[in-house]
């Protein structure tokens, strides 16, 4: 990779894979290092400090292999990690690298979505204790009320290949039912877990037709879109070959290979990055 610049993707496990797809749709042309942190999975819990030294490792294992350009594809380190690393570490270590995050460029249209001004969130306990979607979204869409709900048990579901099982559907509805608990004029749903899309299909089962249940991928791919446009500096670093590597933390790459083909919806061949 030495002769390459490609767009790093991080994230704490298998979940920002489905942000990864939705960027390599929409940018094909890039080359693009993919690393989960599978061996310190799962981030939800964790405190912030823990988060930011994990997040900031991973980090520069791919400025390391030669990205200018990274994507924290996880809401998690996004919200615990992502300010400390744009104010603070990239400062000291290199300021001409970047660090980009997935809550901001959705907050920045989630508004637009709801015609009640009423939308629910629903994350991991970390996302969902940082308030980071409440201040964002308030940001940009002060007349929209937000109301959270943690979904503790969603990953564990989904990296356990349980989220199409009958026994998910009892989680699923649980949260589901706690969430709209808060307001009976929620038109919408945010996903604010790049886990979370394999549950689709099994929320919108539980869900009324008028709540809109929405993804991420597809927004951080187009806001990647628009940063790069207005950033011809970066886009000029970054090199053009079409190709897709996928690193992981943990030593048994045929779990990693065999779980992230059903988050990226094509097969993955990964290789194993030692944690220093």
């Amino acid at each position: 990779m030495a002769d390459k610049q490609p767009i790093g993707i991080f994230d704490s496990g298998y979940g920002g894979l489905t942000v990864f797809r939705s960027i390599a749709k929409q940018l094909p042309d890039f080359d693009y290092i993919y690393l989960g942190d599978n061996a310190r999975a799962p981030y939800g819990n964790r405190s912030f400090n823990t988060i930011h030294q994990y997040t900031w490792e991973g980090v520069q294992i791919l400025f390391d292999l030669g990205c200018p350009l990274v994507i924290l594809a996880c809401n998690t380190a996004s919200a615990k990690a992502l300010r400390t690393i744009q104010q603070r570490d990239l400062q000291q270590l290199d300021p001409s690298k970047r660090v980009l995050g997935v809550i901001r460029p959705t907050a920045e249209v989630i508004g637009n979505y709801t015609k009640s001004k009423e939308i629910g969130v629903l994350g991991t306990r970390g996302t969902v204790q940082s308030g980071s979607y409440l201040m964002e979204i308030n940001n940009f869409f002060p007349d929209v009320k937000v109301y959270q709900q943690a979904a503790p048990l969603w990953v564990p579901l989904i990296e356990n290949a349980e989220y199409d099982q009958p026994g998910a559907d009892y989680f699923v509805k649980k949260y589901l039912d706690q969430v709209l608990a808060q307001s009976d004029k929620i038109d919408t749903l945010l996903l604010a877990c790049t886990h979370y899309p394999l549950l689709k299909a099994k929320i919108e089962a539980y869900l009324p037709d008028h709540i809109k249940v929405v993804p991420q991928g597809d927004i951080v791919s187009s806001s990647l879109v628009d940063y790069l446009q207005r950033h011809p500096e970066m886009t000029s670093r970054l090199s053009k070959g079409k190709s897709k590597h996928f690193l992981t933390t943990s030593d048994d790459t045929m779990d990693f290979d065999h779980h992230a083909s059903l988050f990226y919806g094509e097969p993955v061949l990964s290789e194993y990055v030692p944690l220093k």
